[in-house]
């Protein structure tokens, strides 16, 4: 089992936390964005002061930019970085893609198939760019268009790149088994694994590649909080479960919601929204299981951790999971599951 973590959004970077991850033999390092900081500004200033380590976007909302955009900046950090640059893309939820992009929501799986394939074909350079599908027509052809565009070939002779989608929902982890290289799924528990594991293994076996989770990178997203106290750990990581679970997205709307029921926290799952939507957080906060948080996150002191990090590495064995992705990480906490895991 590999070892990654992600960088906090719109704090900057903590490059002694980046330095010690590579020094311990970290993976790779991620980076997301919602409507504030970037993804791939902190992840091109972590390629820039690290020789070993790799970095990702987790994810480029794709709303945000167009598959030709994404694929000249991809391209370029794995030529500046030699090879060590992870292309995560994703759709967002309608929330960011309409409130903040100003882009209809659309259907977000075929946008995702489409947008890879595009960036592939850009990076082969087997031929001049044409693409004519549902969200993106390249050329562009609409009623406004001027009629010069052509097709393409990038200049940049690209570097292959790993592709990550970031699905938690059935749809969404087929479709990633099917034409990416990895998924980093927000949440994740060794004893749901198969949540996860059974549908992208089912987009595997569509795509016509052998359905072997060895050769796909199942990275989920670990919350880690170290301490002798253990409540106060686990209650450390509720405000940010109730957010996801609660807030993230309207009723019907919230797929964290969804994947909360499917771990098994329906009635949870509900009552968290209802508190978290009508404004009364901390209440929504205090509705989150302390068993859930100890499914899906490290908490408490050392030595419990590392009992925990067993049942993950069991998991592993089977390639249920291929990276496990520390969020919230301290250097000691780096430490701690290098020593168990490394």
């Amino acid at each position: 089992m590999r070892l990654g973590l992600t960088l906090g959004m719109g704090a900057g970077v903590d490059t002694a936390l980046v330095l010690e991850a590579e020094r311990l033999g970290y993976s790779a390092v991620w980076c997301g964005e919602s409507y504030g900081s970037d993804a791939v500004t902190p992840i091109a200033w972590v390629l820039a002061r690290t020789s070993r380590i790799k970095a990702g976007t987790g994810i480029m909302q794709m709303p945000g930019r167009t598959p030709a955009c994404a694929a000249m900046t991809a391209m370029t950090l794995q030529q500046l970085s030699e090879d060590r640059f992870l292309c995560g893309v994703g759709p967002s939820g309608p929330q960011v893609v309409e409130g903040w992009h100003g882009q209809p929501y659309g259907t977000p799986l075929e946008r995702t198939r489409e947008y890879i394939s595009i960036i592939r074909a850009i990076v082969a350079r087997d031929k001049p760019l044409e693409h004519q599908g549902q969200h993106y027509r390249i050329p562009y052809d609409g009623p406004d268009a001027t009629g010069l565009g052509k097709p393409l070939k990038s200049i940049l002779h690209g570097k292959p790149l790993k592709f990550y989608c970031a699905s938690i929902t059935p749809g969404g982890m087929r479709l990633a088994g099917e034409i990416a290289d990895g998924n980093l799924p927000i949440f994740m528990s060794p004893e749901g694994a198969d949540l996860v594991a059974k549908p992208t293994m089912e987009g595997m076996a569509k795509s016509g590649r052998p359905a072997d989770l060895m050769q796909f990178d199942i990275a989920p997203y670990t919350k880690i909080r170290v301490g002798d106290d253990l409540q106060a750990c686990r209650d450390a990581c509720k405000p940010e479960l109730a957010l996801y679970i609660g807030g993230m997205g309207a009723k019907g709307k919230n797929f964290y919601n969804d994947y909360a029921r499917r771990l098994g926290y329906a009635e949870a799952a509900a009552k968290i929204q209802d508190a978290y939507l009508a404004r009364r957080h901390r209440d929504a906060a205090a509705l989150v299981p302390d068993r859930l948080v100890d499914e899906i996150a490290l908490v408490g002191p050392p030595d419990r951790i590392r009992g925990r990090l067993q049942d993950w590495r069991a998991v592993a064995k089977g390639g249920k999971v291929g990276t496990l992705v520390l969020t919230g990480a301290t250097q000691q906490a780096l430490r701690i599951v290098a020593e168990a895991v490394l």
